[in-house]
Order: structure tokens, then C-alpha cells, then sequence
């Protein structure tokens, strides 16, 4: 029966669903396995530290200092430099600190009690709270307790254990600073674009999405939009680790001191573009109402999401570059004018928001290529100022809305 509809020229509707959803695995296979390579290729440099630095304590700790199992050299030196990016100095004092604790706590107690299951218990438990009643961090808490098990643990069968205990921490945390700082230091910067290409593309792409929403009126569209960017902690967080992860390459390391200059410049984005992820949300809600509430939506407002969404990407090529971000600049005012025409047009009061959401998120964007905060405001004020004028003297004739100024710009 199907074939003879078919055949009878009746829409296989069936068929297009299952040619969307396929479509939609491939797009998602393809985007998984790009997302993959570029984790592999921003964790590339870290991983290829590691390997060096385990290498050079194992040697250091076995060839020059004798000992004939330097296994915790290596694993200190790992650990430096995986577990902490960006505070890998303050890593290494924690990591000798732990495990001096440990080792006083797990010989004073086992010279007290013995060894056994229920002292390994004790010893663990007195060293962890030694160390958060000093105050120690979560990392100084970890060191201490995992000594402690190794005191109690192979103290029995091994001699001497503490002395190589402490000297192979110190050697694994201070080889993995040596590496750090001389032998194999990172590209601050590549590492910082690598790591803002995420962020970025997630805002500009999300943005795009809820300007095609805005112009079809698609609220389903624009929703998934904003669950799409509510997702964005992670790529945050990769954007701060790799910031303070630069900001110590460029302290410890003389080969990337000439980069300090430039990495002022992208750590004090940082903030500003959170700003504007944040701000994009509350534009992408406010979007979503405005549809629901079916809103008038002036040609230009949609312009205008999709000109703060081109200005994300220009502020990213021109980041990665080294260039000045002009482009991106210009982009963000021509967003606020859009978003002044389609005010002098007549919105609602969702509308409104929106409108105000544009100028605070283009006010970020300016502040994120380098423009000081005051002067970004002035200039939205400015790109935005003759439409707020033409409103106002329209005002006297007919009872328009008032300018949006909830929330404020910047």
C-alpha cells in the first residue's frame, strides 16, 4: 500500500523525517570529532611537558641520587603539571608541603600504634585533618592523606621510605617547573586562542541562530538557542585556566617575558566577554518572549543580533592574528544602529529589552577588544543617539514607549 501511494504521487513524509534525523547524526558525528581534535591539539603541548618532565625525574632520581625505584619522582612531576594549570609553582610548595605532612604524621603515629588495616584508618584520618585545621588546601590534603598510605603501606617491606618520599616530590615538581619555564615552554598566546576559540564560536553561532529565529518567528528555534548557550561552563572555564596558565608561562618562563604586553591585553577580555555571554542569554530570552507574545520585530532587529554575532568572530580572527581589533569594533556599533532603527520602528516591551541587550553586549564586545569602558559606553550612546533623539521628538505627537534603559549598557 505505501508503494502504491507513492507511486500515486503522495508525499513520503516518513521518509523525510528519517533523511532529516540522519542528516542531524551527521552533523553531530562530524561536530564531536572536530570538538575531539581540537581538545587533542589545545592539550597536545601540556601532554608533550608530561612526557619530557616524567622522563627527566625518573632519570635524576634513579641516574644521580640512586634510588633504584624512583616512582614517585615521575608521578610528582605529572601531577605538577597536570593537576594545576596555571598555578604549577604553587602545585609544587603544596605538593612538598603534603607530603612532609604526611610523612610526620604517618611515622609518629605508626611509632604510637603499629601497622594494620585499622591504623592505616587512623593515620589517614589525623593527617587530613592536621591539614585542613592548618588551613591546607584541597591539593595539600591529597599529598598528605596519599603518603600517609604509603608510609603505613610499605613501611613493613621498605626501608627508609620517607627521605626518598620527600626528595622524589621536590625533584618531580621542580623538574616540571624547569620544563615549564625552559626547556619546553608554551606560546602563551596560542594557547590562550586555542582555548577562546570554544567561547566564541559558541556566542557568535548562537547568535546567528536567534537572528534567523527573530526573522522567521521560530520560537522553537530561538529556544534551543538559548539551552545551546546556557552550556557554556566549560568553554569558560578552558578560556580562565588557559589565562592563568599564560599568565605563569610569561612569570616563570624569560623565553615568553616579551609576551606579557600582549597577554594584558587578553586576560582583561576575559571578563568582558563572560559579560557578554551572559547578556546574549537575556537577549536570546527576551527573543523567545518577544515571539511568544507575538511581539512586533522590526526588519533591523534581527540585523542586529546578527551583526553582534559577526562582530564575535571578527574579534576572534583579529585576537588570533594580533591585529588590532577594528573590524570587530565597527561590527559592534553597526549592531547598536540597527537595533536604534528598529526602536524609531516601534517595538514591545520584550522588543525593548532586546534592544537594550544589543547595546550591552556590543558595550562588552568593545570592552573585549581593548576600548575602556566609559569610552565603549560613549560610543553606543553615540551610534544609538540620533534614533533616541528622532524618538524622543515623536514622542510630543504620539505616546510612543520610552527609550530602554533596563538593563543599563555595559
Amino acid at each position: 500500500m505505501r508503494r502504491t501511494r507513492l507511486r500515486e504521487g503522495l508525499v513520503d513524509v516518513d521518509g523525510a523525517r528519517i533523511a532529516e534525523a540522519m542528516e542531524e547524526l551527521r552533523h553531530r558525528s562530524k561536530a564531536t570529532l572536530h570538538d575531539r581534535l581540537h581538545r587533542v591539539r589545545t592539550a597536545f603541548g601540556l601532554a608533550l611537558q608530561a612526557g619530557l618532565a616524567a622522563g627527566l625525574s625518573y632519570l635524576v632520581a634513579h641516574r644521580l641520587l640512586g634510588n633504584p625505584q624512583p616512582v614517585f619522582a615521575p608521578i610528582s612531576a605529572v601531577g605538577t603539571l597536570a593537576a594545576s594549570v596555571g598555578q604549577r609553582f604553587r602545585r609544587t610548595v603544596e605538593l612538598i608541603i603534603g607530603v612532609a605532612v604526611g610523612v610526620a604524621v604517618g611515622d609518629f603515629l605508626i611509632y604510637l600504634l603499629g601497622t594494620g588495616a585499622w591504623q592505616l584508618g587512623a593515620v589517614v584520618t589525623a593527617a587530613i585533618l592536621l591539614t585542613i585545621f592548618a588551613g591546607g588546601s584541597v591539593a595539600i590534603v591529597i599529598q598528605a592523606a596519599a603518603t600517609a598510605v604509603l608510609i603505613v603501606t610499605l613501611k613493613p617491606s621498605t626501608q627508609n621510605i620517607e627521605i626518598p618520599r620527600f626528595v622524589d616530590a621536590a625533584i618531580g615538581g621542580g623538574i616540571a617547573l624547569l620544563v615549564t619555564a625552559l626547556l619546553l615552554p608554551l606560546n602563551p598566546l596560542r594557547v590562550i586562542n586555542r582555548a577562546a576559540r570554544p567561547a566564541l564560536d559558541l556566542l557568535s553561532q548562537q547568535l546567528d541562530a536567534c537572528a534567523e529565529a527573530l526573522r522567521r518567528r521560530d520560537r522553537q528555534a530561538a529556544q534551543q538557542a538559548l539551552f545551546r548557550l546556557r552550556e557554556n561552563k566549560e568553554e569558560l572555564a578552558a578560556l580562565s585556566e588557559a589565562i592563568e596558565g599564560a599568565k605563569e608561562t610569561t612569570t616563570i618562563s624569560p623565553a615568553r617575558w616579551h609576551r606579557r604586553s600582549e597577554l594584558t591585553h587578553y586576560a582583561e577580555a576575559a571578563d568582558p566577554i563572560d559579560r557578554a555571554m551572559r547578556n546574549s542569554g537575556t537577549l536570546i530570552r527576551r527573543s523567545v518572549t518577544m515571539i511568544e507574545d507575538e511581539e512586533p520585530i522590526p526588519e533591523p532587529m534581527p540585523d542586529a543580533v546578527a551583526h553582534l554575532a559577526e562582530s564575535v568572530r571578527l574579534l576572534r580572527h583579529e585576537f588570533a592574528a594580533g591585529e588590532e581589533p577594528e573590524k570587530a569594533r565597527e561590527r559592534s556599533l553597526r549592531a547598536v544602529s540597527e537595533a536604534g532603527r528598529a526602536y524609531s520602528e516601534g517595538v514591545g516591551f520584550s522588543g525593548s529589552v532586546v534592544i537594550a541587550q544589543v547595546r550591552t553586549t556590543a558595550s562588552d564586545l568593545m570592552v573585549a577588544s581593548g576600548i575602556e569602558q566609559e569610552e565603549a559606553n560613549r560610543l553606543v550612546r553615540q551610534s544609538f543617539g540620533e534614533k533616541e533623539q528622532r524618538t524622543g521628538e515623536t514622542t510630543e505627537q504620539s505616546p510612543a514607549p520610552k527609550p530602554p534603559t533596563a538593563p543599563p549598557v555595559g
